[in-house]
């Protein structure tokens, strides 16, 4: 679709719509770049509060995601008529907790009506131009970090169908609420070659779009891979998001990315696709970095950070999964 629209003929555009990146990226000075990016989307839990929280994280992810550090935001917000103000004041206010947290100023927003809520922000961060980091520089022998579970859309989906334990989603809130700030910050320390956020498309979606665009293949070893417990009987009883089923479907069999270890049970398979929200970083870090990734993610207090694989060889695109 993109590519029916104009090109962008402008010098200092330095990331637009030719590359699936987490974020716009316009040169302002040598010194300055803008990174843009919006997000929104429909209520995972049924707390407006939490949702606003969620929302934010989720929309300042992008901006993280580049190395950037987001400056302003806009809310950005459909409502549907005859339900509670109430209920909107709760969602901007979570909003405006974590973009508080960020050191982000909101500095307004727009709000239509429409059939459901949906909420998020428009943010505008900064980044020294060469110091942006994009999904396209993955080498081989890089190390990849993973800085947040996955489970979260199969969690999701179990609280909206209504079976998913209070603990559980405490557990699921906590997670997709927990800004990338920290992660962000400690690749920028130590020097890392690309990165993005793992939201709707899994972790192999979006590790799928980062070898496109840096022409590699990769190896993940699905033992390494942090998974919330919560998630496991409920993958087995199939309570998966179609989002996660679609990615599964189009890596697997539309385009043929993915080899399967044989010994991977099909639970196994689908969490790796999993659907997520306000998911966590996946950073491609040369090895000879990796410990000090580690070391400075610990330091910035980041709970997951896991070690789930490389970068090889191979033909752009393609992932090995192996068990163990």
């Amino acid at each position: 679709m993109l590519r029916q629209l104009p090109t962008i003929e402008d010098p200092d555009v330095l990331v637009g719509t030719a590359v699936p990146a987490d974020a716009g990226v316009y040169r302002l000075s040598d010194d300055v770049a803008l990174v843009q990016s919006v997000d929104l989307f429909t209520p995972v839990v049924d707390d407006p509060f939490d949702y606003g929280r969620i929302a934010a994280a989720n929309s300042l992810s992008d901006i993280y995601a580049m190395g950037a550090i987001p400056r302003t935001a806009l809310n950005v917000v459909s409502f549907p008529k005859g339900v509670p103000t109430e209920v909107l004041v709760e969602m901007l206010r979570g909003g405006a907790e974590v973009a508080r947290e960020a050191g982000v100023a909101i500095l307004g927003g727009h709000t239509v009506q429409g059939p459901e809520p949906m909420y998020g922000l428009a943010v505008t961060g900064v980044v020294h131009p060469e110091r942006l980091v994009g999904n396209q520089g993955a080498r081989p022998g890089d190390l990849l970090v993973l800085t947040k579970p996955l489970g979260l859309g199969i969690l999701t989906t179990a609280h909206k169908r209504g079976i998913l334990p209070d603990e559980a989603l405490r557990e699921a809130v906590q997670v997709m609420a927990t800004l990338n700030r920290a992660a962000s910050e400690a690749m920028q320390a130590v020097g890392v070659h690309a990165a993005t956020d793992i939201t709707g498309y899994g972790l192999l979606g979006h590790l799928y779009e980062m070898l496109l665009a840096s022409g590699r293949a990769a190896r993940v070893v699905a033992a390494d891979v942090p998974v919330l417990e919560a998630a496991w009987p409920l993958a087995a009883q199939n309570v998966v998001p179609g989002g996660s089923q679609s990615t599964f479907g189009y890596l697997t069999t539309e385009v043929g990315a993915i080899t399967w270890d044989k010994a991977l049970t099909w639970e196994q398979q689908i969490v790796l696709c999993d659907a997520q929200t306000s998911g966590g970083l996946l950073i491609a870090v040369p090895a000879e970095r990796a410990a000090a990734l580690l070391e400075a993610l610990e330091a910035r207090g980041v709970m997951t950070r896991a070690v789930i694989g490389e970068i090889v060889d191979g033909r752009p695109g393609h992932i090995e999964v192996v068990a163990t």
